[in-house]
């Protein structure tokens, strides 16, 4: 019973997490575009930086951007900040639900980092934690006025990141965790710098004061890094089913290959959307097409990968042993009713029909069996790799 109720409140909460970022993201991504296409015309307001028009629905739309902000408070006044904060709990929420509370299965993997619940447990939200103030002392660091050599800094600090998490937690938490310290940066740009910013223009306005234009120009700032990083962070958020992601030896090298291919999207999208053209639009998709290809030839290769005699019927022992245990219509392990995702292992047909998976998830990862509990050896994942790369035989 405790498993399927974990079950239905992680689809609950992923639910709610994905509605949440829609929210953030796609204002997010609307106001990155409003601010490209602001065009400076005769007859704007005192202080407004330019004007855009939209159409949208049927109805036009008039929307005026103010260099610091407008002479006097409006009535009503828009904030966007609860779709941020809505997605950091319900993804902290998620993380707790799926790797706290299954902490042994998903969280710990013995053969990377023999911890105990709580050490792993005190060490992932450290990790979020010591993730945001080094981003923002970063962002308030002597650097700050070289805002490229920021973003590269900090791109060196998350694939180190990455890397540390590779050496503490199961591959795929490993994954999460870094996407994660992103997502925390991310939300903590909103909670500590950009609200707060804004509320003291806001209160300037509301006492008659002129607001000081560099509460503004941090917040900018801060919300062009969120732009950049928001493309990375979806894809480790929802790559958890793609195990040659984050199973790799070396997965820091992915981290750092999707980070440069979603920033280098976004400045295609940033640039389009001010008006750009020629090569400074063209030069992107190239880019992106490349590391893409690299990512898909680096995933399938290991420094040690090699090919071993094997036995028909000792494969069918490992698979039997490590796999059906779970992957079967009668499951022995306790805390599955039904095979996980209907994939079942019964018969040789359908290991056969399931080999592509089972060759990503138990052969070139550890990822299954979860948390290695049936104590699965590297020379068997091996073993089972060369009989079904052979066309699973049966003798």
């Amino acid at each position: 019973m405790a498993s399927i109720l974990q079950e239905w409140i992680s689809l609950f909460l992923r639910w709610a997490h994905i509605i949440s970022a829609i929210g953030w993201i796609g204002s997010s991504f609307y106001f990155m575009w409003l601010d490209s296409s602001l065009k400076k015309r005769k007859g704007l307001p005192e202080g407004a930086k330019g004007d855009s028009w939209a159409v949208h629905g049927g109805g036009f739309y008039h929307v005026v951007k103010y260099q610091i902000a407008p002479d006097e408070m409006p009535e009503a006044l828009k904030w966007f900040k609860w779709e941020s904060y809505a997605t950091w709990l319900t993804g902290f929420a998620m993380v707790v639900v799926v790797y706290y509370w299954g902490a042994n299965g998903l969280l710990i993997d013995r053969e990377v980092a023999d911890l105990s619940v709580a050490q792993a447990i005190s060490i992932s939200v450290g990790s979020l934690i010591a993730a945001w103030f080094f981003y923002d002392w970063l962002c308030k660091s002597p650097l700050k006025s070289r805002p490229v050599l920021v973003f590269a800094v900090l791109f060196v600090a998350i694939v180190a990141a990455s890397w540390g998490f590779q050496q503490i937690f199961s591959p795929r938490a490993a994954w999460l965790h870094t996407g994660a310290i992103i997502a925390t940066m991310m939300t903590g740009n909103v909670f500590f710098v950009i609200i707060p910013n804004t509320k003291i223009v806001v209160a300037d306005l509301k006492a008659g004061r002129t607001p000081d234009g560099k509460y503004g120009e941090i917040a900018k700032l801060r919300s062009t890094h969120n732009n950049y990083l928001t493309l990375p962070v979806i894809l480790m958020m929802i790559s958890n089913h793609y195990p040659m992601l984050y199973s790799h030896p070396y997965a820091w090298v992915m981290v750092a290959m999707v980070l440069v291919i979603g920033a280098v999207v976004r400045i295609f999208y940033n640039m389009h959307e001010a008006g750009m053209h020629g090569f400074q639009v063209r030069w992107q998709w190239p880019v992106v097409a490349l590391f893409a290809i690299g990512m898909i030839a680096f995933s399938t290769w290991r420094p040690d990968q090699k090919e071993v005699a094997f036995s028909s019927t000792a494969a069918l022992e490992i698979v039997a042993v490590n796999c059906v245990i779970c992957h079967s219509a009668t499951p022995t392990n306790e805390f599955f009713e039904d095979a996980p995702g209907g994939v079942k292992f019964d018969t040789l047909e359908q290991i056969r029909s399931f080999s592509s998976k089972i060759i990503a998830q138990t052969v070139l990862s550890n990822m299954m069996p979860l948390g290695n509990e049936t104590g699965m050896t590297q020379e068997q994942r091996e073993e089972l790799g060369s009989w079904l790369r052979a066309g699973a035989p049966a003798e």
